[in-house]
């Protein structure tokens, strides 16, 4: 969350930093702002709101510099406001700093500050960095910014420039994603390389607590630590082509990233499975999943770390995983693994799951799980991030580039991607056969076919939404498998159209959601025809003998469902481990169209942003 974008080199600075936030508003919107160097000084320029009230304040054709910093701000400290907007800037107005993640001494530091006499104007934060870095400064950014981090505890991601060192940029990284774009005679610091893909697709990702000093010539690292040692470094060595192209990120023709999201199921499907499934079905390709071979010998149990949508899809895998490869499984919220004092026995295998691969959660329990020595894997669909890179083996999932805020593409993947896990897992482990394996691959190659078959079917679940978008209330509800769709459809619904929702174990309504259950609360049961369908179908009846209206997500031919469901949206048969993909993706654009018809800003969502990477 907040986006970061920075350039240095010959050409005018403001378009190319311009370009980069609308790029990274997904990452944040309460605020934007600009700052770039002149032969007069900083000019800066911040607005309250989305990217496009920042660019109505600025005329192009008036400024020029050829050096310069830009960021588009999700709160933490401080309300959305030009006050606390970034880029901030020192008492003389000669340093200018944008900042991703939480500065935890703050109120030490702003206090020193104070008694040496710096004025704040803002409430975050972050301006506590451009004071300190301003304490520091004598002629030498990079020595300022190195010295000033010293004294920090917290986590950044950081852009500055300075009046008085100009035509650099010091970027420095802890806890938060930065990378250094490649280019000729010019160089780009962003927290996501969708903020340059037009400039260069060659990157260069910062490791933890390094300092990059970059200059139109060239770019020079070095580790913050009281050593202070200078290490010039050939970035072209570690630089790395990123996979995706410009378009990807565009909306081609929909109205939302989101909705186009939805759409683009069927080939993200495909791209998790490319090259990991044979032709003939009888195996899955063992290189494509693991960087070391330890992290598949001789563990006797998974621990699953993950938070919101990528947790739902961990719930999917913990049943998976423990039906066809005989592997215990717990998934945890990685915001509690950390400060609950797990324990974490030899034989562990810490698992974990992000979209991004920088939310701090995660990350931060993958960190706690490695400092008891256990093997760590993960599943991440951004290529090179902080996650992917620390861990001993994992999966990407090469779903594309996610930009709504709402996660769906990524969720269907994510579970495509434990379910050849477990196929692999249970054949190592002589629990699957090589018929079972050759059924349940062939019915994973059918599945990108069957969401293509529901999307084509968009307009009735259009319909649905319109009878039900003044609802203030939903629940949703499932067994087994589905009881992870239930939570992920109420989670859709609340995060992006506002209305509130929950999703609970159908079995345990009756211990308390049934007091809520009257004529104007619609129920979306998830009713597939699967181990658990008989009780459901009692779990159905137990709403409508209290007045509640029934939305229910059936199997293709099922009769007898219609007789108790107000309303029925029927999907493919399936597996059961392959039902969550398949039932996800109707409660996704029933979301998606009530808040349309709501009127609400589905792609960026209130007091929401993508890539969470504070705690």
């Amino acid at each position: 969350m907040c986006g970061i974008v920075g350039y240095v080199g010959d050409k005018n600075a403001l378009p190319i930093l311009i370009e980069g936030l609308e790029r990274l508003e997904y990452r944040g919107y309460d605020s934007a702002g600009v700052a770039y160097l002149t032969p007069d000084g900083i000019e800066c320029v911040r607005s309250v709101g989305k990217i496009e009230a920042l660019k109505n304040k600025l005329d192009a054709s008036r400024h020029n510099g050829s050096t310069g910093i830009g960021h588009t701000r999700w709160a933490t400290h401080g309300i959305p406001s030009e006050e606390n907007a970034h880029p901030h800037l020192d008492c003389h107005r000669k340093i200018a700093l944008v900042h991703n993640g939480i500065i935890e001494n703050h109120d030490y530091l702003k206090t020193m500050l104070k008694q040496n006499g710096h004025h704040f104007t803002s409430e975050t934060d972050t301006e506590v960095l451009a004071h300190l870095i301003e304490k520091y400064f004598d002629g030498d950014l990079a020595e300022a910014v190195n010295r000033a981090l010293r004294d920090v505890e917290g986590t950044y991601g950081l852009a500055v420039v300075s009046h008085d060192d100009p035509g650099k940029i010091v970027a420095a990284r802890r806890g938060s994603p930065l990378a250094i774009g490649l280019g000729e005679g010019e160089y780009f610091v962003m927290s996501d390389v969708s903020a340059i893909l037009n400039h260069t697709r060659k990157v260069v990702y910062l490791e933890e607590d390094e300092l990059a000093v970059l200059t139109k010539d060239g770019v020079e690292n070095r580790n913050i630590s009281p050593a202070n040692n200078i290490c010039y470094l050939n970035v072209h060595m570690r630089a790395e082509e990123v996979e995706w192209e410009a378009c990807q990120i565009e909306k081609k023709g929909y109205c939302h990233f989101m909705h186009k999201e939805i759409w683009e199921q069927p080939d993200s499907l495909l791209n998790t499975m490319r090259g990991r499934v044979d032709a003939d079905h009888s195996k899955v390709r063992l290189g494509m999943f693991f960087a070391k071979q330890k992290t598949f010998k001789g563990f006797k149990r998974i621990v699953i770390v993950a938070c919101g949508t990528s947790w739902h899809a961990g719930l999917v895998g913990e049943y998976m995983l423990e039906e066809y490869a005989h592997i215990p499984v717990e998934v945890e919220y990685a915001s509690e693994f950390r400060y609950r004092r797990p324990i974490i026995e030899e034989g562990t295998v810490v698992m974990a799951i992000s979209q991004s691969g920088e939310t701090a959660d995660t990350l931060a329990a993958l960190r706690e799980a490695k400092s008891t020595g256990v093997t760590t894997f993960s599943i991440c669909n951004a290529v090179g991030s902080s996650i992917a890179r620390e861990s001993e083996g994992g999966i990407y999932l090469h779903a594309g580039p996610e930009i709504g805020v709402a996660s769906t593409k990524a969720f269907t993947s994510q579970i495509a991607a434990l379910y050849m896990l477990t196929i692999f897992l249970g054949v190592k482990n002589d629990v699957l056969v090589d018929a079972e394996v050759y059924g349940m691959i062939k019915a994973l190659r059918e599945v990108p076919g069957q969401v293509e078959a529901i999307l084509q079917r968009e307009k009735q679940i259009e319909e649905l939404a319109g009878l039900y978008k003044d609802s203030e209330n939903f629940l949703y509800l499932g067994r087994g498998y589905n009881f992870p769709v239930a939570l992920e459809g109420a989670l859709k619904l609340k995060e992006i159209s506002y209305i509130h929702a929950e999703g609970y174990p159908a079995a345990e309504m009756k211990h308390g959601p049934i007091a809520l259950i009257t004529k104007d609360m619609p129920v979306v049961f998830i009713a597939t025809k699967d181990s658990t369908y008989g009780k459901i179908l009692g779990n159905i009846e137990e709403v409508k003998a209290r007045g509640g209206k029934v939305i229910a997500i059936a199997t293709e031919g099922d009769t007898d469902i219609a007789k108790k469901a107000d309303h029925v949206f029927y999907i493919p048969d399936a597996p059961e481990p392959l039902t969550p993909i398949l039932s996800v993706v109707p409660l996704q654009l029933l979301a998606y169209h009530i808040a349309v018809m709501r009127g609400c800003d589905v792609d960026k969502p209130r007091n929401l942003a993508k890539s969470v990477t504070v705690e």
